[in-house]
């Protein structure tokens, strides 16, 4: 084998590992979450509270573990209960994570995080300047394709059970020493077409983490 032989399939080579990476990343596997941390409750609600300024260091996959498990995760394995209720149990809102690397979804039954897409659209998840620093914003979607079997005023019912969920991450952020802040300021169209949401999706709110400035 000659040298320009070797080279090209040394390149061939490192296409093809750049391109099984790519698609290792598209789905982010999460540690288990640790549920023994954390302060009292009457000491987390004595510190809950809004903060508009955050660090832009990043969350450890262990914290966005946990976060996301206090927000809506799963704590019933048998029945697939969840932290946070929902109507009739139609658990109805998803959990989206923008991130420097890319835009996810919270899958609670696999403990991962599914890549939507694929850049860092953090500034558009809301029309103040500390969006883009945090290095999480969670987006709260309502699919009404679940809510079929629901009666009244489903979007009520979405936005209530968005608060459950909001508070969740409230608590837990004032359990563990970190900055949050729910948002409703953002524009919804045009945070909708970066997320690549489909009809019967809609945005809810949105929610910055990260630590304290």
């Amino acid at each position: 084998m000659n040298k320009k032989t070797g080279f090209l399939i040394a390149i061939i080579m490192f296409l093809l590992s750049v391109n099984i990476f790519a698609q290792e990343i598209k789905s982010i596997k999460l540690p288990l979450p640790d549920t023994r941390g954390g302060k009292p409750l009457m000491q987390a609600l004595k510190e809950r509270k809004s903060s508009r300024e955050f660090s832009n260091k990043l969350l450890s996959p262990q914290v966005i573990s946990d976060l996301l498990w206090a927000a809506a995760g799963v704590n019933r394995v048998e029945s697939k209960g969840r932290t946070a209720p929902s109507a009739m149990n139609v658990q109805e809102i998803d959990i989206y994570v923008a991130t420097h690397s890319g835009l996810y979804l919270y899958d609670p039954f696999k403990n991962s995080l599914e890549l939507i897409v694929a850049e860092d659209i953090r500034e558009v998840t809301g029309t103040q300047s500390f969006v883009k620093e945090a290095p999480i914003n969670l987006i709260f979607v309502a699919d009404f394709l679940r809510t079929e079997e629901l009666e009244g005023n489903k979007e009520s019912i979405a936005a209530c059970d968005t608060g459950f969920i909001s508070q969740n991450v409230y608590l837990y952020c004032a359990s563990s020493g970190l900055s949050t802040v729910v948002r409703g300021w953002f524009d919804k169209k045009e945070l909708s077409r970066a997320m690549k949401l489909k009809p019967g999706q809609k945005i809810i709110l949105t929610q910055t983490v990260g630590y304290p400035k």
